[in-house]
């Protein structure tokens, strides 16, 4: 099991960025792909974007595409993700989740892949 800790939420104006960190401890961090859902209020827990154990292989949900880089320092036993050009629809809770993998280049999109999640930070963008 690894514990997340996300960071970095907060309020912002459409058009701007934010960048958001999570922490990881426990087990060893690079044996977890790791990736970054959010959650409006009603709906369900969306894929962002997810990037493999080495950080040699990302992947975007399509609403994110261009404007969201995700990231991970294994030394740091971090993950990052930078959201620019925000859009008052990237507004949501963002959960920061960690799925044990046997491959190098494994990204999961599922949530239900996740073994581990953080406890979410709010990020909200105004028009």
């Amino acid at each position: 099991q690894v514990q997340l800790v996300e960071s970095g939420g907060g309020l912002v104006q459409a058009g701007g960025s934010l960048r958001l960190s999570c922490a990881a401890s426990g087990r060893t961090f690079s044996t977890y792909a790791m990736g970054w859902f959010r959650q409006a209020p009603g709906k369900e827990r969306d894929f962002v974007a997810g990037i493999s154990r080495s950080g040699g292989r990302a992947y975007y949900a399509d609403s994110v595409k261009g404007r969201f880089t995700i990231s991970r320092d294994n030394a740091k036993n971090t993950v990052s993700l930078q959201m620019n050009s925000l859009k008052p629809e990237d507004t949501a809770v963002y959960f920061c989740a960690a799925s044990i993998s046997t491959y190098y280049s494994s990204i999961y999109y599922n949530r239900h892949d996740y073994d581990d999640w953080g406890q979410g930070t709010q990020v909200t963008v105004s028009s």
